[in-house]
C-alpha cells in the first residue's frame, strides 16, 4: 500500500470512530403507541358517551393524535370501535387449548364473565346494547362483535367434539346460545352474579349434558 493510500485509510478509520452512533429507529414504537392510544380512547369514549355519538375527531383528540393518523388505520369510527372492543376481548378472555374441553370451557367462561364486568368494558357494552336499538351503525357493530365472540367459543367447542368429548350430534350453536344467554341476561339485568363459581357450574352442566350417550 502506498503512503497516500495508507494515510487515506487511517483518515477513514478515524472518521468512522468519530461519527455519532446510529440512533435506533423509533418509528415502529411510536406507531404502536399511537395505535394503542387510539383503541383505548375509542373504548373510553364509548363507555362515557351515554348516547352521545362518538366521532373520529373526539377519538383523535382523546388519543392525542391527528385525525389523519386514525384514518391511516381505520376507514370509519365504527371500524375503530369494533377493533377496540375486539382487542379488549382478546386481551381479557382466555381461549386456551389444553386438550381438555372441560378445562378450556371453564377458563373461557370465567374470563368472559370477569371481563364483562370491568368498569370501562362494562360501560361500553351497556352503551352499545342500549344505543344499538336506535342507531343502525351501532347495531351492526354489535352484531359483528358478538358474532366474533360466538365464533371463538364455537371453535373451542368444536375442538372438544373432534376429540370425542362431546357427542357427534351436539348442537354447538345451541350451547353457544346458552353461554351468552346467561352472560347477557345476568349482565344486563344484574339479578344474579357472573363469577367463577357460575362459570364452573355452567361448564359442568354443558359438558355433562352434551356427552355421547
Amino acid at each position: 500500500m502506498s503512503e497516500t493510500e495508507s494515510t487515506r485509510a487511517t483518515e477513514d478509520a478515524q472518521t468512522a470512530e468519530d461519527a455519532p452512533p446510529t440512533r435506533p429507529h423509533t418509528g415502529r414504537r411510536r406507531n404502536e403507541a399511537a395505535h394503542r392510544a387510539i383503541l383505548d380512547a375509542a373504548l373510553r369514549l364509548l363507555a362515557e358517551s351515554d348516547g352521545t355519538p362518538v366521532t373520529i375527531d373526539a377519538i383523535a383528540r382523546t388519543a392525542g393524535v391527528g385525525k389523519q393518523t386514525v384514518y391511516r388505520w381505520w376507514p370509519s369510527k365504527g371500524a375503530v370501535l369494533l377493533d377496540a372492543l375486539t382487542d379488549r376481548a382478546d386481551q381479557d378472555v382466555s381461549g386456551p387449548d389444553t386438550g381438555a374441553l372441560h378445562t378450556d370451557l371453564r377458563a373461557f367462561l370465567g374470563t368472559s364473565f370477569e371481563a364483562a364486568q370491568r368498569d370501562t368494558t362494562a360501560s361500553a357494552l351497556r352503551t352499545l346494547a342500549r344505543e344499538a336499538a336506535r342507531d343502525p351503525h351501532l347495531a351492526e357493530l354489535m352484531r359483528t362483535f358478538t358474532s366474533a365472540r360466538r365464533e371463538a367459543l364455537r371453535e373451542l367447542l368444536a375442538r372438544g367434539r373432534d376429540r370425542g368429548e362431546l357427542a357427534e350430534d351436539a348442537d354447538l350453536d345451541l350451547i353457544v346460545d346458552q353461554v351468552y344467554g346467561v352472560l347477557w341476561y345476568r349482565f344486563l339485568l344484574g339479578h344474579a352474579p357472573l363469577d367463577a363459581a357460575v362459570a364452573e357450574r355452567l361448564a359442568d352442566t354443558l359438558v355433562a349434558g352434551n356427552q355421547a350417550r
